[in-house]
């Protein structure tokens, strides 16, 4: 399983009035995440919209364990939790820098055209990137 590292510097407009980062910011960073995952292994989210396809967000799950405060530094850790046919899900661990777990979450996500929204496989798409899923996929399918 290969596991992709980010840090993100949190900033002063993602905290809310209780001086902590706002619950949906987590998002954002999950998505930094993958994106991160993606270039990692060689391929851009980019390179698929250019080529007319989109990788909408089908179900997502976050559990909040410890708040990240402004000027602290969160480590954003993604992986491909499972790849199907249709289908992937990564896992994501969000850390302060002592190794503190702040959140845990997994998304799930379908491989769209993007003028039909009818979903298509990774492996019709770009054979060499479904492999690496394949490959590196904890839960193997």
């Amino acid at each position: 399983m290969y596991i992709s590292e980010k840090e993100v510097e949190v900033r002063y407009a993602e905290t809310d009035q209780m001086g902590v980062v706002y619950h949906a910011n987590y998002l954002v960073w999950m998505e930094i995440g993958r994106t991160n995952l993606i270039e990692d292994l060689g391929y851009t989210y980019a390179g698929l919209e250019s080529e007319g396809y989109l990788s909408p967000v089908i179900d997502l799950s976050i559990q909040y364990k410890a708040s990240l405060k402004y000027g602290q530094t969160a480590i954003v850790r993604t992986w491909v939790e499972s790849h199907g046919k249709l289908r992937t899900s990564y896992g994501y661990e969000i850390l302060h820098k002592d190794g503190t777990v702040a959140a845990t979450a997994k998304s799930e996500h379908v491989l769209v055209k993007k003028e039909s929204f009818r979903p298509v496989p990774l492996k019709k798409v770009d054979p060499s990137w479904d492999a690496k899923y394949c490959e590196i996929a904890k839960v193997k399918n």
